[in-house]
């Protein structure tokens, strides 16, 4: 988990439990927590099971493994020998945990030791929140448990839990940043952004940072800001070192940066490297956050940027796949796909098949809470359909019926 806009914007979202790291590092975390085991005592382990002395590996190690920073390729044996479980399970992505039900401490009353783990428990509900149903609306919650934590650093927090506190606080305040531009408040999502991006690199949180260049890019494009959007995506990129699924994810935004500067066939060339990087990148060894970059991602942002920039014949088959329920994962943004795919359909007079976007769109309209997607839905049904058969006309109708709803009415 989370940025991507999502929007065809990628959202940078975190894994699904939230964590940022690898796939190796998150369960090499969350077997050492449930054996109640601090990072110093796994590595003493390690190295017993080796055969090594017991300094042989220093704690920031785990503490790097954990959090994705440098992978555990020749410890790796050991530190599953030590936890009791295979490599293979070490290697193995964890299935989607249900958050706990159990309340958490309040963060202004977290102790030190406390406040990390709260912050990270909190940021893996608000993802899950963020991908139930077509997106629930989490901006404020989440911006609100910021602005508690933004005031304890502030306060000052012992120095064996600052960086954590502050690698937490950065994924959090991230969160809040794509909520926030969710809602259609970009100003606010900027600000909480470059705050997440401040509080990154004080850490040295490189996985946060990175989802956070993201957002930071998306919202250049969806402001009308392509080349600052190319800017900051190129300088990630020309930095180089990225894993081949977080590269792809660079290169989708890319992608749209290119389309929106009306370089269609380099942005078409960006989104060809994107999903070739994905045959590259074994799921087992990407973080955990890019758990949503998949090829049907890579297909609802070149789809969209292919719809917004008039190219509504080349963006049909493109949006079709995206919308395709039954591949790729499921992201609370995902029905933007029919949105820009009912756009076509239109543009092109292509009216059955507008039709039948429309109906898959009608029931689900209440549903939606995203500001950005509900915006560009009513640009949509707003346009002349008046020469279109009235079966189309209908059904344009009930989504309009259905946007002017009062959600607190029934």
């Amino acid at each position: 988990m989370a940025i991507a806009l999502r929007y065809a914007s990628g959202r940078p979202r975190v894994g699904h439990n939230g964590s940022v790291g690898s796939t190796v590092g998150d369960n090499i975390r969350a077997r050492r927590e449930s054996l109640g085991w601090t990072q110093p005592q796994l590595a003493r382990e390690a190295c017993r099971a080796a055969g090594l002395p017991r300094d042989a590996l220093p704690k920031h190690d785990i503490y790097r493994y954990e959090t994705g920073r440098r992978t555990p390729r020749e410890w790796l044996p050991a530190i599953a020998s030590a936890l009791g479980v295979s490599i293979e399970s070490m290697r193995t992505p964890a299935r989607p945990e249900h958050a706990s039900l159990e309340p958490l401490p309040a963060l202004h009353q977290a102790t030190g030791e406390q406040l990390a783990p709260t912050i990270r428990e909190l940021n893996r509900r608000l993802v899950a929140l963020d991908n139930e149903l077509h997106g629930l609306p989490i901006a404020e919650s989440a911006a609100r448990a910021f602005k508690t934590v933004y005031r304890r650093l502030g306060q000052g927090v012992s120095e064996a839990h600052e960086r954590e506190v502050q690698s937490a606080a950065a994924e959090l305040a991230e969160i809040s940043g794509w909520a926030l531009f969710n809602e259609g408040r970009p100003r606010e999502s900027k600000r909480f952004s470059q705050e997440a991006l401040f509080l990154a690199q004080m850490s040295g949180d490189r996985g946060i940072e990175l989802l956070t260049l993201q957002n930071l890019a998306l919202l250049a494009g969806w402001t009308g800001r392509p080349r600052e959007e190319l800017s900051i995506t190129r300088s990630v990129l020309e930095r180089g070192g990225l894993d081949p699924r977080v590269e792809a994810m660079f290169r989708c935004r890319e992608g749209q940066g290119l389309g929106r500067a009306g370089d269609t066939q380099r942005a078409a060339q960006s989104f060809a490297r994107a999903r070739s990087l994905l045959q590259e990148a074994p799921p087992g060894d990407s973080p955990a956050w890019s758990w949503w970059v998949s090829e049907r991602e890579v297909d609802r942002q070149q789809g969209r940027i292919l719809n917004i920039t008039d190219h509504w014949r080349e963006s049909i088959p493109i949006l079709q796949r995206a919308s395709d329920e039954s591949t790729g994962t499921h992201v609370g943004y995902g029905l933007s796909s029919y949105v820009w795919l009912l756009d076509s359909f239109v543009s092109m007079r292509a009216w059955s098949d507008a039709e039948e976007a429309a109906h898959t769109l009608i029931p689900a309209v209440p549903e939606v809470a995203s500001r950005v997607m509900l915006d560009h839905l009513e640009r949509v049904v707003s346009r002349d359909i008046s020469g279109a058969p009235t079966d189309l006309r209908d059904a344009v109708g009930h989504i309009r019926s259905g946007l002017e709803e009062d959600p607190y009415d029934f």
